[in-house]
């Protein structure tokens, strides 16, 4: 299945809807620049890409349903949400990293989050996606490395997925009992990124959003 814009649109507003969110605000920002866009993708993407909301303050989020998500808990850097947009529920533990870092140093960039997504109507669990901050280069890979385990990752204009789905249980796993993420990717103007999720607080997080959604 190629990618939906409509997802799209919906992960990069419950984005914009988290800077506003007072459970993570206590976490590091990054610097406000490129704009997320959502052009159809060049080749198949994963199957899924995880359905997102926002506040109704914005038109565009009007349009999809106004549906605004519910923090389930916070756990140490990993929020549990849940919201129903479109009347279909949708799970999420949400992070933003604890560390960015630029090579050249100092580029501007939008905020970026990790979510990994349950949606039980459409029999999706625990599916990790990343919104970056900039546009990726077109047609390259990133990849999330935790302790020794590295995973190719597709990217879509300012968003990943995890290239072989196969491998996404694995990461799970890697990610629940890991210490750190390490995201690296570069953008389309060449400036290479390295992004570091802490993984604390992850595992209570899933288990929360996942019981949300049985």
């Amino acid at each position: 299945m190629f990618a939906d814009r409509r997802w799209r649109l919906l992960l990069s507003l419950f984005a914009a809807a988290i800077c506003a969110v007072p459970a993570l605000a206590q976490q590091p920002a990054s610097d406000p620049a490129a704009p997320a866009a959502g052009a159809p993708p060049a080749k198949k993407p994963p199957k899924h890409k995880p359905a997102a909301a926002a506040a109704t303050a914005d038109p565009a989020v009007a349009a999809i349903g106004g549906v605004k998500p519910t923090l389930l808990g916070q756990y140490g850097d990993w929020g549990a949400y849940t919201a129903s947009p479109g009347g279909k529920k949708v799970c999420f533990a949400i992070a933003k990293p604890a560390s960015s870092e630029t090579n050249p140093p100092g580029k501007t960039r939008n905020p970026s989050y990790m979510f990994i997504a349950s949606r039980p109507a459409e029999k999706v669990t625990d599916e990790v996606s990343i919104i970056i901050g900039y546009p990726f280069k077109p047609n390259s890979e990133a990849t999330v490395a935790v302790g020794s385990s590295s995973f190719a990752l597709y990217t879509q204009q300012d968003g990943a997925w995890i290239k072989n789905a196969a491998e996404e249980a694995h990461l799970i796993e890697a990610m629940r009992s890991g210490q750190n993420a390490v995201l690296k990717g570069m953008s389309a103007k060449g400036t290479r990124s390295t992004d570091i999720f802490s993984l604390k607080g992850l595992a209570q997080a899933l288990d929360r959003s996942d019981q949300d959604c049985k």
